[in-house]
């Protein structure tokens, strides 16, 4: 009997434009969002908004939430490769495909329409191998996902003479079945995955210009975290070289979390002070404590719950146990260190991936390479730097961080 309702009328026309409107629609996926529990609905929602926020401009004309997807229905005329590239940077992500929806009927599921609709969008194209990927939503359905994709899978065999391949085919074709509709896609893209942005406040991201801050800064965004980021220029006593870079940075992240803001610290004076009034193998760290207290600060303006750094474990001399402990001994916030224990390779891909390398590699004046001390400690003691730094005025210091501050705004869609 199940096999009735699965038997292909070969006589139904192979368009289907007078019998029924295909959408053409975005379904999305996502992992960690459905083990929430009763705050299930909240993460998806906010994740739909950021979907909202992003398709701005587009060509969408709904985005709605079927409890286990998202389905995003596109206008006739949206710009499908802006769709893509947008979501794919869309954080709470798992992976979406670029489908056509026709009806289901759940009492009397027929799957002639489904089979001859999935034909004419294979037909044009060039393939001589496929797979089918199945999954049927609603249990109630009276047929198995292993029995459509024999049933589909057939019809493509004997219309279009191509070859089934589970290894390595040409062409995957992935089917999904709801209560009321069918979907069909021969594109999956992958998504971040990670929370949607917005459902773990605000962290304050120090970064600096080069490989490893960014990454941080996106690792944070991607668990749910909007970034308010914090530059340490080398300005006076060098251009703004850095800056130009850290704003490029920035814009790039912005396009995860839609809305970002910048301050840059002119550091320069701040660091001449420090050289002239504390020996030399101490000042890298000193540098280190006296930008937390000044970034902190800023968090607490903010409203940021958390300062996060690129710090990774052992990689240069302000990066060793000793250092890291004494350097965030001066803050009262959580120091996060996305990157602590990933290797330079690891760190170098993920900038890759992301996209910021090739802007990080650019040269500039960084204000960590001012002053640098040819023999840094490594092992640097809590007491001595508290002994140290009382040759400082450090309240003053702070001060002039935060007054001469420069913030800017960036958003996503420009």
């Amino acid at each position: 009997m199940m096999m009735q309702l699965f038997h292909l009328d070969h006589s139904c026309p192979s368009s289907l434009s007078t019998q029924h409107s295909r959408m053409h629609c975005v379904i999305v996926h996502y992992h960690e969002l459905a083990l929430k529990g009763r705050n299930r609905n909240l993460f998806e929602q906010q994740l739909i908004r950021n979907i909202q926020l992003v398709l701005t401009g587009t060509g969408i004309s709904q985005v709605e939430n079927l409890h286990s997807r998202i389905r995003v229905l596109l206008s006739a005329d949206a710009d499908i490769s802006t769709v893509r590239e947008r979501l794919r940077r869309v954080c709470g992500i798992a992976n979406f495909l670029l489908a056509h929806a026709l009806p289901l009927d759940l009492a009397t599921p027929r799957l002639d329409e489904l089979a001859a609709a999935v034909i004419e969008e294979l037909r044009p194209q060039s393939f001589a191998t496929f797979r089918i990927t199945a999954k049927r939503a609603d249990k109630r359905l009276p047929m198995t996902s292993m029995a459509v994709e024999r049933t589909i899978g057939s019809a493509i065999c004997n219309t279009l003479g191509k070859r089934v391949s589970l290894k390595q085919p040409e062409l995957t074709l992935y089917l999904e079945l709801l209560s009321k509709e069918a979907y069909y896609a021969t594109e999956k893209v992958q998504g971040p995955g990670g929370m949607p942005v917005g459902v773990s406040g605000t962290v304050a991201c120090l970064i600096s210009g080069g490989i490893d801050s960014p990454v941080a800064a996106y690792r944070m965004i991607k668990r749910g975290c909007r970034a308010f980021f914090i530059h340490f220029s080398g300005r006076p006593l060098v251009g703004r070289a850095s800056e130009e870079k850290v704003r490029d940075l920035v814009q790039l992240l912005t396009a995860y979390q839609y809305e970002s803001r910048l301050a840059v610290i002119p550091f320069g004076e701040i660091q001449r002070e420090i050289v002239l009034n504390t020996p030399a193998p101490f000042r890298v760290v000193l540098y280190r404590r006296m930008m937390l207290r000044i970034a902190e600060e800023f968090a607490r303006r903010e409203s940021c719950w958390g300062l996060v750094t690129g710090d990774s474990l052992g990689q240069v001399a302000s990066q060793t146990p000793e250092n890291l402990s004494v350097t965030g001994e001066v803050a009262d916030l959580p120091i996060l260190r996305p990157l602590i224990g990933m290797d330079k390779l690891e760190i170098l891909d993920e900038a890759h991936r992301l996209g910021t390398y090739d802007t990080s590699i650019e040269p500039d004046q960084d204000c960590c390479k001012l002053f640098t001390p040819s023999h840094p400690s490594t092992k640097t003691r809590l007491n001595v730097l508290q002994k140290i730094e009382r040759s400082l005025d450090v309240p003053g210091l702070i001060r002039q961080g935060i007054e001469k501050s420069e913030l800017s705004e960036f958003r996503f869609p420009t």
